[in-house]
């Protein structure tokens, strides 16, 4: 359907590598000129991904560095960046000057739930953005959706434009009743429209796995938890795309070494998944993806992520490590789970509608004995 993309595997430029706050220029060239030498051209990003650091640096480690036919870039459009139908086009157009380019391949409605979806509306932010795709600035129209099904069937009900709709997907959040994966793709389907995936990884926590779920992978050779999760996902039937949000070149290397040549998992690996899936199902770990959205907005300044990681790592590991890094990394100057005003900001922007001002209480509970 999309005669421009080359293969299966996407870059996902929400957390690019990083070096004393600015991303890391000489990485990410390296890792962009692997991926494209591998025979893969699709990279998605979006203006809020490392509080706006990710489009330049695809402008400069990307667009500025290859001819623009070879490669595959999409972006988004957010709610928290316009106000208003006029402030559309102005917006968008910015985001062509900041990735250095005349256009994009695929430009998608970001996050839609059923409150941003009503917003969207409100703004004819649809319709706005069709009008560019009918100017050729825009190649494919579509959405991101973090939801319940029935949202999304209201959505491409009402929008039949839409193209492709990028979801969650992972093993772990398979047949979540939040994330609704399984039943998000089932939508996808029935409607005909191709799924991009996101999170396939969790946001890591399917690559760095507890003992005993390490232990099920490693019965069956030497591959990374990662290529469970991304092959889980890329094979998935209706999914034409998979996103990865590789931060280091180790990352790059792994993942291209397995979805070079992709093949779905047989049946002995996806039985080592259910196994992995029913022992993350057990430890009651709290399911943030670490895509920092809550961050910018929160008065406090508290890095809720990092927080919820350590916790999550306390819980999984049982040692001095995770409060080492909660007292002296994330902590050190200010920003702890017990200085949450309660104003629920984080909340409202949460793409897995997550309790987060409970869930700060618990980790204050924990790190402050």
């Amino acid at each position: 359907m999309f005669d421009e993309v080359k293969g299966n595997f996407g870059f996902g430029c929400m957390r690019l590598p990083m070096k004393g706050g600015e991303v890391d220029y000489d990485e990410t060239c390296r890792m962009v000129d692997a991926f494209l030498a591998a025979g893969f051209n699709y990279f998605d990003t979006a203006h809020g991904y490392l509080e706006g650091k990710s489009e330049t640096a695809l402008r400069d480690c990307l667009v500025a560095r290859h001819p623009r036919a070879s490669f595959v870039l999409t972006n988004k459009l957010t709610n928290v960046y316009f106000k208003s139908e006029a402030d559309i086009r102005p917006f968008f157009e910015s985001q062509l000057a900041l990735c250095g380019t005349d256009y994009f391949d695929f430009y998608l409605m970001h996050a839609q739930s059923a409150e941003i979806f009503s917003y969207f509306k409100k703004c004819r932010a649809y319709e706005r953005a069709l009008e560019l795709k009918a100017e050729g600035k825009i190649r494919h129209f579509g959405i991101s959706f973090h939801d319940r099904a029935e949202v999304l069937e209201q959505i491409l009900t009402e929008y039949p434009q839409v193209e492709a709709v990028q979801i969650q997907l992972n093993y772990a959040d398979w047949e979540d009743p939040a994330v609704q994966a399984k039943k998000c793709l089932a939508v996808c389907r029935k409607f005909g429209k191709p799924a991009i995936v996101m999170e396939p990884v969790k946001g890591g926590t399917l690559a760095n796995l507890p003992d005993a779920a390490k232990g099920v992978f490693e019965k069956l050779g030497s591959a990374s938890p990662a290529s469970y999760a991304l092959r889980f996902a890329a094979g998935c039937d209706g999914v034409f795309m998979t996103l990865s949000g590789m931060s280091s070149m180790a990352q790059m290397e792994d993942n291209l070494s397995f979805m070079k040549e992709f093949r779905p998992l047989d049946s002995r690996e996806m039985q080592a998944v259910e196994e992995v899936r029913a022992i993350f199902g057990s430890m009651h770990l709290i399911p943030c993806t670490a895509c920092r959205y809550c961050v910018e907005g929160c008065p406090t300044r508290i890095s809720i992520p990092d927080l919820f990681s350590c916790l999550n790592t306390k819980n999984i590991h049982h040692d001095w490590n995770a409060d080492y890094y909660y007292n002296e990394v994330y902590t050190k100057r200010g920003g702890k789970a017990s200085d949450c005003i309660e104003c629920g900001k984080c909340e409202k922007i949460c793409p897995q509608h997550l309790p987060i001002r409970k869930l700060l209480k618990d980790v204050a509970k924990e790190f402050g004995k």
